[in-house]
């Protein structure tokens, strides 16, 4: 029999709030986070805007900040989002971690993108390298590098940093994994987490997502995949539409959301509060392109099926979908597709809402993020809204919960994540009932 896994603490750092309560207050308040970028000078780029984490200052989330001084954003926003799930499941304090678990039985997974990239060096060397016809001189080029670059930041870089901090900030000696399964990655580290501790590896797992692709690579790089919106630069909050006719293309956000994991007896053994249980994880790959999705929605539909039969709910215990509704043409319509092949007619009378309307995209953080969501939909009984929907589109049919949250009843949600390459990862979450 698998081991029951619940939520004990959640915690989030996200261009709408360092907290859970004031992300989800912006969110049902329909509140836009994304705003021109100011974090480097993007005014020659196609696209000039992006949901971006505000004034954050790492000091109050960990116990030695200079200590993460070489650590990119990614690090840092894990590090707040983590420092806040410990505290809500009560085994941290602002002293640092109590003692109340087993180290050995506590694990961490993180979904995350790549860490600090020092931009500066590397142009700087390329610079000292190039001849006059503009090819690159490897020996110059390895000179300026080794006397420029600083060789922890490069290591700070690695995706796995956020994971390896966090084992060591809380002194936690069970499994330390890491993916970056791009957008899947948070909702893949979940569930791949519960599946540690239903199979008695863990008992905790500290799991969720960061990331932060907002720089001069991330930007130009999607601009070329013409994947991100371009406009409007003169009203940014209106450039994330996910199933409008007239989307094009997600925004990139970024930020952290991460959760402890916990078995069910040991919870309550230790009275922790219990948000919510999550019951069911599904996985598949689309097996296509490497930036496409299947145009029959086959992978989402697979993934979606498997979440629900590992939670052994029917389609029409469903309450709410959390779309993965990134707002370019493709994702939106056969996630659309999709969602029709698994839930027949009743696809038509699910809500279902894209909150990357108003975060932005959060890339290996958004699963998180959007299962955040999912349980505080379940606790307050409301769904939030996708904003700018205002051009219904022919292909994008179903209720997406437009413009305004939704008073209803809500039990059982679905969440979805699907990944560039091809990764498609849901999960299902619950009321918890002892």
């Amino acid at each position: 029999m698998k081991r029951r896994v619940v939520i004990t603490g959640m915690g989030t750092c996200n261009p709408l709030g360092m907290t859970i309560e004031d992300t989800w207050q912006a969110l049902l308040a329909g509140r836009s986070g994304i705003s021109p970028i100011v974090i480097f000078d993007a005014s020659t780029f196609p696209t000039t805007f992006a949901a971006q984490v505000p004034d954050f200052d790492l000091a109050p989330y960990v116990r030695d900040p200079d200590g993460f001084a070489q650590a990119g954003r990614n690090v840092r926003f894990a590090m707040a989002a983590a420092r806040r799930a410990m505290e809500d499941a009560g085994l941290a304090d602002t002293r640092g971690p109590q003692v109340t678990f087993r180290p050995d039985r506590f694990g961490v997974y993180t979904g995350s993108g790549e860490g600090r990239l020092d931009f500066a060096s590397l142009t700087h060397a390329i610079a000292q390298a190039l001849d006059d016809d503009e090819t690159l001189d490897m020996v110059r080029f390895a000179q300026a590098a080794l006397k420029r670059y600083n060789a922890i930041a490069e290591l700070e870089q690695e995706p796995n940093m956020p994971a390896n901090h966090l084992a060591h900030e809380y002194g936690l000696q069970g499994p330390a994994y890491s993916n970056l399964t791009a957008c899947a990655a948070s909702t893949q580290a979940i569930g791949e987490a519960i599946n540690l501790i239903r199979t008695g590896r863990t008992d905790l797992m500290l799991t969720g997502g960061t990331h932060s692709m907002i720089h001069p690579l991330g930007v130009a790089g999607f601009n070329l995949l013409t994947a991100i919106a371009t406009e409007p630069k003169d009203e940014p909050w209106r450039a994330s539409r996910p199933f409008d006719l007239d989307r094009g293309g997600f925004v990139l956000g970024e930020g952290s959301t991460m959760m402890v994991l916990e078995e069910v007896g040991h919870a309550q053994a230790r009275g922790a509060h219990i948000w919510a249980e999550v019951v069911g994880f599904g996985s598949s790959a689309d097996a296509y392109r490497m930036t496409d999705i299947h145009p029959t929605g086959r992978g989402p539909a697979v993934s979606m099926q498997r979440a629900l039969e590992d939670a052994g709910v029917l389609p029409d215990a469903v309450d709410y979908i959390s779309a993965h509704g990134t707002g370019t043409h493709e994702n939106d319509r056969v996630e659309t597709m999709a969602v029709k092949i698994v839930f027949g007619d009743r696809a038509y009378e699910v809500p279902i809402s894209s909150v990357k309307s108003e975060l932005g995209h959060l890339i290996a953080a958004a699963g998180a993020t959007e299962l955040m969501t999912c349980v505080l939909a379940i606790r307050d009984q409301v769904v939030p809204p996708t904003i700018n929907r205002d051009t219904p589109d022919p292909d994008c049919d179903l209720d997406y919960v437009p413009h305004e949250a939704r008073d209803a009843t809500v039990e059982i949600c679905l969440s979805n994540s699907f990944g560039f390459g091809g990764q498609n990862d849901s999960l299902v979450v619950r009321r918890f009932t002892s």
